[in-house]
């Protein structure tokens, strides 16, 4: 069996390449794809539609363009995995959980105990919640067995 596994969440540590290497070891059949995890061109990915005098149009914009690739790919996946860190507050995680919510998308959590409240009704939708990388790649592999 073949998946294709959208990587939602933080871009601040290396948990995607984690995953990655965990399932290349591991012979899974899988295709990762993720946001643009460039911080300034994913602020910048609307900045070519003409220049904002205020923050929040040039937010606006770039949201927009973005919303084009994490739409198409969420949508397209089979499963997504959403990460939450503890260096910021990922409300467009929680978004992305939000719309695999909605579109009836099956989704992993990762995230670590100390968040366990914030993220309740975000983990109940969840079809798993990972504290580790090794663990979603574990389930992974149960997913994809033969």
């Amino acid at each position: 069996m073949s998946f294709e596994v959208y990587l939602s969440g933080e871009i601040h540590t290396e948990w995607r390449e984690e995953i990655k290497r965990g399932a290349e070891a591991r012979g899974l059949d899988i295709i990762f794809t993720a946001p643009v995890t460039d911080h300034d061109a994913s602020d910048a990915a609307g900045d070519h539609l003409g220049p904002q005098s205020e923050g929040f149009w040039r937010d606006h914009k770039s949201s927009k363009v973005n919303a084009i690739r994490t739409r198409t790919l969420i949508e397209r996946s089979d499963l997504v995995v959403v990460r939450f860190g503890d260096k910021y507050k990922q409300w467009n995680a929680a978004f992305d959980a939000g719309y695999c919510a909605a579109l009836d998308k099956p989704y992993i959590t990762l995230h670590d105990e100390d968040i366990i409240h914030p993220l309740k009704e975000v983990d109940a939708a969840a079809l798993a919640w990972a504290t580790t990388t090794e663990q979603v790649v574990e389930t992974l592999a149960y997913v994809l067995r033969d």
